[in-house]
């Protein structure tokens, strides 16, 4: 998209949001760069350079504009799309992987050296993953500084800096103001956290409650997205309380809970962290739980070119696929989920949780443990379950492969491996695996054709109920064959569909 300059001059004069994330307009004049819906007048396209990332623009010498702040936008929907070294890596940067792991650690998860690693990514993005992690610690240090009370030194190695000179360097360079002086510029009517107002469970961390604002590109239509999370949410894990969608998170350093409620321009987030650390991971986690980095307009224009799906489109446009904030959970709980109804899987979700899931406080709702780990289901014993015994050597499979380390379906996952390496486990249909691979791995092509839902709405369009047939169909949808399931889904009258009651 950088690479096209005339579009990219078209999108600055036309200030056309939905460009926001996809490049940065940097301004060789002032030495400012910008996301493309940038409320200031545009300046003189000799005078614009484009970048495909924040970092690039920044190693370039530009620094943010105070005005769009461009590090606020919403993410590339290419990461999510594409399945590539370069996207799985962006991927794993957003989840924080080189912050704890360092580049090595990123590039043994995606299974490349790191010398290849670092020259993809700068080919294409004009920044190597160390520049793309400090674009994100001071993203997540101006969060902080702005929506929290905490001292500077705290905000420093909570963003993920080794060093306050680090932190006050970086912020300077990438905002040009001192962190105090980015403070002073927060308005009064700005949400502000203010470390540990929760009572915290004797001997635990006192947890930190951040109040934030989560960009999408518009539309956005809430209704399944939020519908399916509430009617299918695991009790003491999920719950839909007072307009918001609430869910216990497991993050790298600690835990959290996470209420999500979705408005007009934004989605509002209320984070509690018991470990600040984690703020730039359970970010990414909720946008991809939420699929807020999609782009609506490109899938609804070719869904829409379908003249049976066109009139889906024009009722609720903006569909999102609702994913998971952790992969391996969601795959254990689509194993649960076979040949149940949703009601019976939310129950056997919640005993599991309940007897293996680590407990927590939570003073504002009802919300109780976390999903357990796979670790915590290694020592599973299957007698316990009260499923059939097919299912239950199905689970147990899919927990030994997923702790031998043989199924990777985390962010940073190749998706084909992991297709191939569920459809070799015992109990895994075609049903299960495009579950996983729609809704753990992100994949927007996964497509469930023997899915009743989606058979049942088929029949009732005029579209072959046959699973082989209906797919021969679906190829024109490509590839957003996972955003089709969701207008499919949406002709039944099901609460997965729905904005739940408050």
């Amino acid at each position: 998209m950088h690479t096209d300059t005339e579009r990219c001059v078209r999108a600055v004069q036309s200030k056309d949001a939905r460009f926001d994330g996809w490049f940065f307009t940097a301004v060789t004049t002032t030495k400012i760069y910008c996301r493309p819906s940038c409320p200031v007048v545009p300046p003189k396209p000799a005078n614009m350079r484009f970048y495909p990332s924040a970092a690039a623009a920044q190693q370039a010498g530009f620094r943010a504009c105070k005005r769009c702040r461009p590090d606020a936008a919403p993410g590339s929907p290419q990461w999510d799309e594409r399945a590539d070294l370069v996207a799985r890596a962006m991927r794993l940067i957003g989840d924080g992987v080189v912050d704890r792991d360092g580049v090595p650690g990123l590039a043994a998860r995606l299974g490349y050296s790191p010398r290849q690693v670092e020259r993809q990514l700068l080919a294409e993005l004009g920044a190597g993953p160390l520049a793309l992690a400090r674009a994100q610690r001071a993203q997540t240090a101006r969060l902080l500084i702005e929506t929290s009370a905490l001292p500077m030194a705290e905000v420093a190695f909570a963003a993920g800096f080794a060093s306050i000179r680090s932190f006050n360097d970086t912020v300077r360079e990438v905002f040009a103001l001192s962190p105090s002086e980015l403070r002073q510029r927060v308005r009064p009517a700005h949400p502000a956290a203010v470390p540990g107002p929760q009572a915290a469970a004797p001997g635990s961390p006192a947890p930190t409650t951040l109040a934030l604002r989560l960009p999408f590109r518009k539309p956005l239509c809430p209704d399944n997205l939020f519908g399916h999370l509430a009617a299918t949410a695991v009790p003491g894990v999920e719950e839909w309380r007072d307009g918001a969608y609430r869910r216990t998170l497991r993050l790298p350093y600690g835990h959290g809970i996470v209420a999500l409620t979705p408005r007009p321009e934004h989605v509002e987030c209320r984070l509690s962290l018991t470990d600040l650390r984690d703020l730039a991971g359970a970010i990414a986690r909720c946008r991809r739980l939420l699929d807020l980095d999609a782009d609506p307009e490109a899938v609804d224009a070719l869904l829409a070119e379908d003249p049976v799906l066109a009139p889906l489109v024009a009722k609720a446009p903006g569909r999102r696929v609702p994913r998971t904030v952790d992969a391996d959970e969601f795959a254990v709980r689509a194993v649960i989920g076979q040949q149940v109804s949703t009601a019976a899987a939310r129950t056997h979700a919640g005993r599991l949780a309940a007897a293996h899931g680590e407990r927590i406080d939570d003073p504002e709702g009802g919300l109780t443990h976390l999903f357990p780990s796979v670790d915590a289901l290694a020592g599973l014993d299957p007698e316990t379950l009260a499923m059939p015994r097919t299912r239950r050597a199905t689970l147990t499979g899919l927990i030994a492969a997923l702790a031998a380390g043989d199924l990777q379906l985390g962010p940073g996952g190749d998706r084909e491996r992991a297709r191939a390496a569920l459809a070799a486990l015992p109990g895994f249909g075609p049903w299960t695996v495009e579950c996983i691979a729609m809704r753990a791995l992100g994949d927007p092509d996964a497509f469930t054709a023997t899915d009743l839902g989606v058979r049942r709405a088929a029949q009732g369009l005029g579209l072959p109920g046959t699973p082989a047939a209906l797919l021969a169909r679906a190829a024109a949808w490509r590839p957003w064959r996972a955003y089709a399931v969701q207008y499919l889904w949406a002709t039944d009258d099901h609460p997965i569909n729905h904005l739940p009651a408050d």
